[in-house]
């Protein structure tokens, strides 16, 4: 019975092995070029740090640039389905909007300031020069399709009542804007770890602008 496999499962095992191998390759690349940069990182320490030989990573990947951008965009892939999930939550059911956008924003925060998130934005500004399309791989992967995604729920919420956002992807990046810039600046940038009270603190101001702006009209006088 442990042995039986789900129908939703129909890989070899050879296949899933070099499915395995291929991400561990990923996670180890990611982990030495955000550590080491570029330039330095080896690809015999990747290799190591994967626990595969180097003609493995070269049987995988082809060069050394080519891992650099297939890491980064493994990296946005999976930033993308957290910041996806997250996203998700923010429905136009009944209830207290507030509270719902604030919660939504807390958990974006953690995204945002996650340790792998820091390291991938530190990685994109030490090689951007060198490598510019690092910046269109990361935006296509994850930030314009989660800014997009909130913009649709954006404009959910409108046609709801519950917003008046006549852009609703500009109300989107101006979400997203009043989260991330006080975070950048509390955590300078990436190098404290941000208290969640603090976080709190940020998603409940981002919110309270935001519903000044972009919160529908009350007809109470």
């Amino acid at each position: 019975m442990g042995g039986t496999r789900t129908s939703g499962d129909r890989r070899s095992p050879g296949a899933r092995g070099r499915i395995d191998k291929r991400q561990a390759i990923l996670d180890a690349a990611f982990t030495v070029f955000a550590r080491e940069g570029y330039a330095q990182a080896g690809v015999d320490v990747i290799a190591a740090e994967a626990g595969v030989a180097k003609a493995t990573v070269y049987n995988h990947f082809r060069d050394k640039e080519n891992l650099l951008r297939e890491a980064v965009a493994a990296s946005a892939d999976q930033a993308m389905a957290e910041n996806m999930a997250v996203v998700g939550r923010l429905s136009t059911e009944d209830g207290d909007l507030r509270a719902r956008m604030e919660d939504v924003g807390l958990r974006l925060l953690r995204c945002y300031c996650d340790e792998r998130s820091w390291a991938l934005r530190r990685l994109l500004s030490g090689e951007i020069n060198q490598f510019p399309d690092l910046l269109d791989i990361v935006h296509g992967h994850a930030v314009d399709r989660v800014t997009e995604a909130l913009a649709d729920r954006m404009a959910r919420l409108t046609v709801a009542g519950a917003l008046r956002a006549r852009d609703p992807l500009v109300a989107a990046e101006q979400f997203v804007a009043l989260l991330t810039g006080p975070a950048e600046t509390r955590s300078r940038l990436g190098t404290r770890e941000v208290p969640d009270a603090e976080l709190r603190a940020v998603a409940r101001a981002a919110v309270d602008t935001f519903l000044q702006a972009f919160g529908a009209e009350t007809t109470d006088r």
